[in-house]
């Protein structure tokens, strides 16, 4: 059996004495989309967090790909990585947060580029090529020399999906991508999102596109005061849920 992209087990998170995560479950294999549901403070985004190690897990197991993550496993110990370490294992995972945090000083092709030049050390020339290619794969080939300031909500969010994908990760974890865009630049970015999603991207999304999770999700997992409350097929978790806390809470956005 191939092994799982995400393996968290009992996974704990607290800040000082408010703990945020506490035992989280959850398995996403290859290839899938994994979306992840609940009210706001339910530890959704805290959990996507921990996965590419922006926050250190204070109890249990969680893997990407089969490797602790911040962690190197030593036999039966596992001993944290240097902060260089870290940064190399994040390369394979691409993460698209709810603002933009585009560099306002660069085109959009610029911007795409920049990882791939500094931290990846390839060669302006096929830095360009493929961040041209990527611009248009997200339906702003004829934006590459705008800068963000030139660039709608939406257009802004591709470019930093586009400026994700530079680094080719086996992973892409989207943090609410769409909730600070207005209703009509929504669609644009769920549309890129449904292509990674047919092109194979394992994905895992925070948000609160029932839409998106019931027809493009493999797993909707809904969370609440950091647990998973239930976990299963979107069509049957969002549809026919078994938990009233589930229900309660579908009834409030549907």
């Amino acid at each position: 059996m191939s092994t799982p992209m995400v393996r968290a087990q009992g996974v704990r998170k607290h800040f000082g004495r408010l703990e945020v995560l506490k035992g989280i479950d959850l398995t996403v294999e290859r290839g899938q989309v994994c979306c992840l549901l609940g009210p706001s403070g339910s530890g959704k985004s805290t959990f996507l967090r921990c996965i590419n190690h922006l926050e250190k897990v204070d109890g249990g197991k969680l893997a990407v790909d089969g490797e602790p993550v911040g962690y190197r496993q030593h036999g039966n110990r596992l001993h944290e990585l240097r902060e260089r370490e870290v940064a190399e294992h994040r390369r394979d995972i691409g993460m698209v947060f709810q603002r933009f945090n585009l560099f306002p000083h660069m085109t959009a092709l610029e911007n795409v580029m920049e990882a791939p030049v500094r931290v990846g050390a390839v060669a302006r020339s096929t830095a360009r090529e493929h961040a041209q290619s990527l611009l248009e794969q997200v339906g702003l080939a004829d934006r590459a020399r705008h800068y963000p300031a030139q660039l709608s909500g939406g257009q802004q969010q591709r470019v930093a999906i586009a400026r994700a994908l530079a680094m080719k990760p086996k992973l892409m974890l989207f943090d609410e991508p769409t909730s600070a865009l207005d209703p009509e630049l929504v669609g644009d970015v769920l549309d890129v999102m449904r292509q990674l999603a047919a092109d194979g991207m394992t994905m895992v999304v925070v948000t609160h596109e029932i839409g998106f999770a019931r027809e493009v999700g493999d797993t909707a997992v809904f969370m609440d005061e950091g647990i998973v409350v239930e976990a299963g097929d979107p069509r049957r978790v969002l549809v026919d849920p078994e938990q009233d806390r589930t229900r309660a809470f579908l009834s409030k956005v549907l």
